[in-house]
Parts: C-alpha cells; structure tokens; sequence
C-alpha cells in the first residue's frame, strides 16, 4: 500500500522558510502547519516573526496561536496535534507541509517520545530552593555529575531544562539522555520529504539574523512585551518569556540587564539558536540539504517536491 506524501520544511532561523513554504503553496496541494514552538502563542507576534493577517489570510498556518502565553505546549500535544491535522489534509486530498524550527517537534513526530516521569511540583520546588540559594550554574554542575550528555547540551542559566533534567533524574533514578535513547521509534505512516535549509555561509545567515531582530525592535518589540505583561500574568521563567528575543526584552525593562546591551544580546542569542537548530539538522534529523543562501532556491526546492509527487 502506497503511503501518503508529506513534506517537511526545516531549517534555523531566518533561512527564509516561510517564504520557501508559501511558494510550495503557490505551486502544489499543500497544507501549511506550523512547527514553532514560539509560534503557538497568541499575543506574540513580532518577537516570533509570525505572518501578519493578510499573509496567513492567503497562507493559512495550522498550529499557531493556540494558547495564551502563561501556558506550556509541549512536543508531545505538537505531535498529536499534529497527526491529526494530517490525517486531515490527506483525507481531503491535501499533502501535509510542516514548516519550521523547532526541531524536537521534527524529532518527536518522526520517532515518538521516550517515556518520562510525569512533572512533580515537590521536587521542582526542591530545585527551584537549591537553585536561589546556589544558583543555576551550580544546578547544572549537579546535573553534569548524573546526565553529563544533557548537561554539555545545556546553557548553564537555562533553568527551565535543566530543571526539568534534574528532576526525571531524581524521579527515575536514569538520566533523561539515556530515557531519551532509549524511546520506541513510532515513525507515522507517511512518505515523508526531508528538506532542510542550511546556510553556505553563516555570516550571511548572522547578518540576516541582525537586520530582522533590528526590524522586530523598529516594529515595537518593546512595546509588544509591555503589552503582554499587562494583558497575562507573566513571569521570566514561563516557557513564553524565555524565547529568544522577549527574554533579553523583559530583562532590559526590569534592569537585570542593561538596556544598552539589550539589542546585542538579543542578536547573541539568536545567533546561538540557529547554530543549535543546524545542529539538530546536521546530526540528528539529517534532511536532505539545500543552501538557503542559493538564488535559485525556490526552484531547487520545487523540482524536488515535483520529483517526489510524481
């Protein structure tokens, strides 16, 4: 029995997928769905470079402003989410298209998610104490004594995952890198197209990543998290206020960083989560590769998904 087509679209930030993906739509019966775990929050619009109305009136993405920004999304409901939206598309005729950064949710579409121990709000609190008391750099030297693997993977003020590190370790007694090895690959019954966007040369990618976060902060940034922070009850430490951008934003406004390092800091980080992102792409998912950089790339990319609708 043939499998259905479905086409996914990734590559780090600022590599031009939204436009690859909205020539793909031009072209062929395609379905957008977003994978952007930054994406899914309403109210964020321009720290997450999401289309404005008129482009997702002509390019409707599934998968964005799902939930409020003092809410979680995780890997696991993106999967579900996302299977059952696909199941759609191809039920109608339509080849599912996911497009985006976030490669955890490639990884946990393609192969499943490992198991883990449920969050516990007793240890997570016992953390939380350790860590005001010592610090989250001292936290994550604890971590890298257990799980040496998640820890050279981790920022040590990323309190958030390393937290949550911690805790499945103290949960199960395993390192989470080991659980996470060990999960059951559950590939969807798909015939999926691979395609990843990688820079031939990262200084062009550093200079795109520059000019967009200079356009985001024209665009009111600031403004926008003002915004949100009247509009919710939001802390630093929800998974919303931690994406690049509306973190160094927040610290400059409440002045645990300087509001003169605020830009530079805010390109830094970027920076730091595209080389994350082509990580993932070079070692771990492994998508066929197309320079983002090239002029012809919108042909390059229709040719193959020509090929593999034939």
């Amino acid at each position: 029995m043939k499998l259905a087509p479905a086409i996914l679209l990734m590559g780090p930030t600022a590599s031009g997928k939204t436009a690859v993906a909205m020539e793909l739509m031009d072209r062929f019966p395609v379905e957008l769905i977003s994978v952007d775990s930054a994406q899914v929050f309403r109210d964020m619009d321009i720290g997450t470079a999401k289309p404005d109305a008129a482009t997702l009136a002509r390019y409707p993405h599934h998968l964005i402003d799902l939930i409020s920004p003092e809410e979680a999304y995780s890997a696991a409901r993106f999967r579900a989410d996302a299977l059952s939206l696909m199941a759609d598309m191809t039920a109608r005729g339509k080849v599912p298209l996911l497009v985006g950064g976030t490669m955890l949710y490639f990884k946990a579409l393609l192969q499943g998610l490992a198991e883990l121990p449920q969050a516990c709000p007793e240890t997570r609190a016992l953390i939380d104490s350790q860590a005001n008391a010592q610090g989250w750099p001292a936290i994550h030297a604890e971590l890298a004594t257990v799980d040496p693997e998640t820890a050279a993977r981790l920022h040590p003020t990323d309190a958030q995952r390393i937290q949550r590190a911690l805790e499945v370790f103290r949960l199960s007694g395993r390192p989470l890198s080991v659980l996470l090895g060990a999960g059951r690959i559950e590939a969807p019954a798909y015939a999926f197209l691979c395609l990843g966007l990688l820079p031939s040369d990262r200084s062009v990618l550093h200079a795109r990543i520059a000019g967009r976060f200079d356009a985001m902060l024209k665009a009111g940034l600031e403004d926008e998290v003002t915004m949100l922070r009247g509009k919710y009850r939001l802390s630093p430490d929800l998974p919303s206020m931690r994406c690049v951008g509306y973190r160094q934003v927040w610290e400059a406004q409440d002045g645990s960083a300087p509001r003169s390092e605020m830009r530079d800091r805010g390109i830094y980080a970027t920076r730091q989560l595209a080389k994350r992102q082509i990580t993932w792409l070079t070692n771990t998912l492994k998508p066929e590769a197309f320079d983002c950089l090239a002029p012809d790339l919108l042909e390059r990319i229709a040719t193959r998904v020509s090929q593999a609708f034939v």
